[in-house]
């Protein structure tokens, strides 16, 4: 026994050092509930008792590497060590299961491998059913062609543009002509036109009797008729200086169907500028150059209109005057003998200054605004880019 400490001393090594540098460190986790959760091992679970076990049986290969120790010594220090070891492995079971069932795996493969092994039922027992969660459908991935459509109909919404400032745009130029047409109609229908047209040189006089002053006055009567709410009594009661009618029946009759037509389209008139109002006021707020647009498209539709008319009204005035009452008239009620009051008043040559006028302010407003509205590298929000590039060519 007194030869034994030297031998021991003298068998003994010096421990190495440990290593300090961590760029060779191996795949091992830092911690031990990062372990997954199929390693066996007791270490792994990270309980007291496993490193209990782990320390003894460690002490014990260390201890046991002396050269002079005795077999009693070995005898009962390994007896010692097995039954520390046998303790340990008992204890660190329960402790093993619990953590075992705490610990994720750490990839989603292993999670999925685990549910499954977790919901498969044993042999001989009936499967469980488990209801699905309410975001298990997200996990299912769509078919490429599926997934493909939504992508393509996505797209095709974002570059689509909104229906509304189109539909707005398109009133817009079919009610720009209309409106510019009524209101050349309504600017003929004054004692302001008569006036120009009775004292104008050239116009045919009357060969029945009527100065120019009586003219003036039994026409400014009848245009104030067609604007006015009076009755047919307004023109039936007028008599001449010898005491008859001034209008017959069937001219009083034509005039009162002449008014019907004139108010109704005044009032369509109205109510196409007041929509045109609106369609204005959105396209200012919700579409950027709506309104130019809009108006550049009805000055055009105003030019090929006026100029189709005009066409027309220039080859053949007799036909075209004829198929336009037609129209708004019944056969027979707007014919009139020369000797009749409206013909004394209103000669063809009249009606042909009216239709020239009527084209004349159409077809100059819709000039204008087609100048006006003409879509310029400016009026189309492109003139910023000039100085830009002028810059990078420089």
């Amino acid at each position: 026994m007194k030869d034994e400490t030297p031998a021991r001393a003298k068998s003994a090594e010096p421990q190495p050092e440990p290593l300090l540098d961590t760029s060779g460190d191996s795949d091992e986790p830092a911690f031990s509930w990062l372990t997954p959760s199929g390693n066996g091992s007791s270490a792994a679970t990270g309980s007291p008792a496993a490193a209990a076990a782990g320390s003894a049986r460690d002490g014990g290969a260390v201890e046991g590497s002396g050269a002079g120790r005795s077999s009693a010594d070995h005898a009962a220090e390994g007896s010692s060590a097995t039954d520390l070891s046998s303790s340990s492995e008992k204890a660190g079971e329960p402790a093993a299961a619990a953590s075992q069932a705490t610990i994720q795996p750490e990839s989603r493969a292993r999670r999925k491998a685990a549910e499954a092994a977790a919901e498969t039922p044993a042999e001989g027992s009936s499967p469980v059913f488990k209801e699905p969660l309410p975001t298990s459908a997200l996990q299912i991935r769509p078919p490429e062609e599926e997934v493909e459509r939504r992508n393509a109909q996505r797209e095709s919404a974002a570059n689509a543009k909104p229906v509304a400032p189109r539909v707005m745009q398109v009133l817009l130029a079919v009610f720009f002509p209309l409106i510019l047409l009524i209101l050349a109609v309504r600017a003929v229908t004054t004692p302001l036109f008569l006036w120009v047209e009775y004292n104008r040189p050239g116009f045919p006089g009357d060969g029945y009797g009527f100065s120019t002053d009586d003219r003036m006055t039994y026409g400014s009567y009848a245009v104030d008729y067609l604007t006015n709410w009076s009755g047919p009594r307004y023109l039936g009661d007028l008599v001449h200086r010898s005491g008859d009618k001034l209008f017959k029946d069937g001219e009083v009759s034509h005039m009162a169907d002449v008014k019907l037509v004139i108010l109704s389209t005044f009032g369509a008139g109205v109510l196409l500028i007041l929509v045109s109002l609106i369609a204005v006021l959105y396209l200012r707020k919700r579409s950027r150059g709506g309104v130019r647009r809009g108006l550049f498209a009805g000055s055009i539709v105003t030019l090929v209109l006026i100029l189709g008319l005009g066409t027309l009204a220039v080859l053949g005035w007799q036909q075209f005057f004829t198929e336009f009452h037609r129209i708004f008239f019944a056969d027979g009620s707007w014919t009139f003998s020369l000797d009749d009051t409206l013909i004394r008043l209103f000669p063809g040559q009249f009606w042909i200054d009216a239709g020239m006028v009527i084209a004349a302010l159409v077809l100059l407003t819709a000039l204008v605004t087609l100048i006006l509205t003409w879509p310029t590298r400016r009026r189309r929000g492109l003139a910023k880019d000039e100085p830009e590039t002028a810059a990078e060519g420089a």
